[in-house]
């Protein structure tokens, strides 16, 4: 994840309201809908995810599912760090980004990285879903969108 992306899940998870209000992260809708209370375990969870700590990470991003288990963006955070740890159980982080966009279906940070989680199991057709997805969520074109496209061109550039 480039680093302003994670800039910005970083301050919407330590910020709530603030960057999902202004439109950032990967969030449904933004708003006041998205505020939450200040969560030390989301904290810990999101810096661990910020410095590429999967198993720490994947540890309290599921103890703040079993808390939580209805928040799209945790299944979405949760699955995020599945899929970027070392030998990612890609049933499972296929099964928390579908219950992410189950829960929340205009979630675009789910729409883009199940795209991405396509791309690792070599199944670019349903990438490219993902990616239609995206079109029709972001009505301007959004980071989640370009970000899809670009690693889609990628992947066919590298010919798989």
């Amino acid at each position: 994840m480039r680093a302003s992306i994670r800039a910005v899940l970083l301050s919407a998870l330590l910020a709530p309201g603030a960057a999902l209000a202004a439109g950032g992260g990967g969030g449904g809708g933004g708003g006041a809908a998205d505020a939450r209370p200040s969560d030390p375990v989301v904290e810990r969870a999101t810096l661990a995810t910020q410095r590429e700590e999967w198993a720490n990470a994947q540890s309290l991003w599921r103890d703040v599912l079993a808390r939580n288990p209805n928040d799209a963006e945790y299944h979405n955070m949760y699955a995020y760090s599945l899929r970027k740890g070392p030998n990612p159980d890609m049933s499972l982080v296929f099964k928390h980004y579908n219950e992410a966009l189950r829960l929340d279906p205009k979630h675009r940070g789910a729409n883009e990285y199940l795209g991405e989680a396509y791309l690792m199991v070599n199944n670019l057709p349903k990438a490219k879903e993902q990616l239609g997805a995206l079109d029709k969520l972001c009505f301007f074109p959004c980071k989640e969108y370009s970000d899809l496209k670009k690693s889609i061109a990628d992947y066919e550039a590298k010919g798989k």
